[in-house]
């Protein structure tokens, strides 16, 4: 609308012009009257001049107000000439609109970047971000505190307060987390993400304290674990006890002593044999439960190398056959993407959760018709390696489900309730993590994640 205005109003100027023009010539050659005509050619020359002002206004106009949005200087106003025309007018309040609108925007910008900037400031997470350069962006104030220090402009000035801290930050890939314990009252989760705006890299580090949370778990473990160690050591200590008192009684009752000589029937010499050999029996599952937990309480730290995966999986894959677990009619693929894939592990630890898990697959599948295993390798966005190993076995009750991954906690009638424990012991310290989901009747996949 305000364009048809301006069209218009420079089509009556045009008009008038041209018809100024034309009077002029007429006075000029057809009246003589030569006063008249220079009369009406300075007319001309204002119209002109008038006519060159009202374009070159509005260009002037629209140039200051592309300026003013382009460097968001949105304080100047457009009410000077509105006299020169409607148009002009309905022109100038448009842009003043359009200038309220982004000063608007611009305020409301203004007060989300203050709330964000106060949330962010008031989190119980450190969050701490730097570009290529390694100059700091943005630190907290909880950074602060677990970094123990109020001044970073650069993150090499960690270097100078923390330099083991400086370190696990400046070389934490992007995806990943690790864990630091600078002082007893702090046990950090430190987390890493790469972001890229207008054009530049930033990373950015997520810092808490999870000390709480690792003492409530600790105690459920211990919980867990008492419960354990109690029945198993009750059920050993209770017909000992009792067995104990039997043979006390029968050689009280039936023993006899004479002239040195000691003298038992022969049932009394069966109850005795069969309570010692009891005893020993029990006592031998002691110690094997003991030894048991002397294992898994010992496990050696990694020795970190760089491997295919596929080989060590079709090691593993071939021993089981081998062994003699995975019987002959149970079918194991392996689905490995990308081909010959490289990763950073302690081979000889990751072989024996591979086994545990595989081997308590086959286990499963002795009653399944059509028993299959299906091993698959696979990475993520964030580049991380995952190994799911799933079977079409019977599955495991959700009651169960919860309990597998606690240390002695066993299904199985003559297992031990470790392996799996020890299996997510391996893989935590990898930095990775065991889990397991499974549908009752329908199979159950065990996921390593490296």
């Amino acid at each position: 609308m305000i364009y048809n205005r301006f069209e218009w109003a420079l089509l009556v100027r045009i008009i008038l012009l041209s018809a100024s023009m034309l009077l002029c010539l007429y006075f000029i050659f057809y009246t003589n009257r030569i006063a008249s005509g220079v009369i009406v050619s300075l007319l001309v020359t204002y119209q002109i001049y008038e006519l060159y002002q009202y374009v070159l206004e509005t260009n002037r106009k629209l140039t200051r107000f592309l300026e003013a949005v382009k460097y968001s200087d949105f304080t100047a106003g457009f009410n000077r000439d509105s006299k020169l025309g409607e148009s002009f007018g309905d022109l100038n309040r448009m842009f003043n609109e359009v200038f309220d609108a982004f000063r608007k925007a611009r305020a409301e910008k203004e007060e989300n970047w203050q709330y964000l900037k106060t949330v962010v400031q008031h989190v119980n997470v450190g969050l701490l971000s730097y570009d290529e350069t390694g100059k700091i962006e943005l630190v907290n104030n909880t950074a602060k505190r677990f970094l123990k220090t109020n001044q970073l402009n650069k993150i090499s000035d960690l270097a100078k307060v923390n330099y083991d801290l400086y370190n696990i930050i400046n070389q934490l890939p992007p995806g990943s987390k690790t864990l630091y314990k600078p002082s007893p009252d702090l046990h950090l989760s430190i987390n890493a993400t790469e972001l890229r705006l207008r054009g530049s890299a930033y990373k950015l580090v997520s810092i808490q304290n999870i000390l709480s949370e690792l003492q409530q778990q600790e105690i459920e473990a211990w919980q867990n674990l008492t419960k354990v160690l109690r029945h198993e050591i009750m059920n050993s200590i209770t017909p000992i006890a009792s067995l104990a008192g039997t043979a006390i009684d029968i050689i009280q009752e039936d023993v006899v002593c004479e002239n040195g000589m000691v003298s038992f029937n022969e049932e009394s010499y069966e109850d005795i044999t069969m309570s010692l050999r009891t005893i020993e029996n029990r006592t031998k599952g002691l110690v094997t439960f003991v030894e048991a937990y002397r294992n898994f309480t010992s496990i050696p730290q990694p020795d970190f190398e760089r491997v295919q995966i596929d080989e060590i999986i079709r090691e593993v894959v071939q021993l089981i056959k081998a062994g003699g677990v995975a019987k002959a009619h149970v079918q194991i693929d392996v689905k490995i993407n990308p081909p010959h894939l490289i990763v950073r592990i302690d081979p000889k630890l990751i072989e024996m959760v591979l086994i545990n898990i595989l081997k308590n697959a086959a286990e499963a599948l002795e009653e399944t018709e059509e028993p299959a295993i299906i091993i698959s390798v696979f990475t993520d966005h964030e580049q991380r390696v995952f190994i799911e190993i799933a079977d079409n076995g019977p599955g495991i009750e959700p009651e169960a489900l919860e309990k597998i991954f606690i240390p002695f906690y066993t299904t199985k009638n003559h297992g031990s309730g470790i392996g799996l424990s020890l299996s997510q012991r391996i893989m935590q310290m990898h930095h990775g993590n065991l889990t397991a989901r499974s549908v009752v009747g329908q199979g159950t996949t065990f996921t390593l994640q490296i």
